[in-house]
């Protein structure tokens, strides 16, 4: 016999997402170009061409689409930055439910 609070716990779910930090933006993944290089549109209003740092480079896959975590550089920040974190679905919907991300058609990126 299960106690009360433990059916009430089954139906919530609790999810813990990474939002930005600091200088730390928003961005889907418009295209890959290469040698852990790609091309992502930032929510800030501009494209960078980001990688994904060598102690990520084995862990992260990204795919067209995908939303990302993107920390700019300090030199050339509007045309460079680092992947810093990948969403999962279900965070990338949450995002959006809680104004992280606006709503945004995939034809504009």
């Amino acid at each position: 016999m299960k106690p009360k609070n433990s059916a009430e716990n089954e139906n919530e779910e609790i999810l813990r997402v990474r939002t930005p930090r600091g200088r730390e933006v928003l961005g889907i993944l418009k295209q890959r170009l290469g040698g852990s290089r790609m091309s992502v549109a930032c929510f800030d209003g501009k494209t960078r061409v980001c990688r994904i740092p060598g102690r990520l480079k084995r862990k992260l896959w990204v795919r067209e689409g995908d939303y990302l975590l993107i920390e700019p550089w300090e030199l050339g920040g509007n045309e460079k930055g680092d992947v810093v974190y990948k969403y999962k679905p279900n965070q990338a919907d949450w995002l959006k439910n809680n104004g992280y991300i606006k709503k945004v058609e995939e034809e504009e990126f």
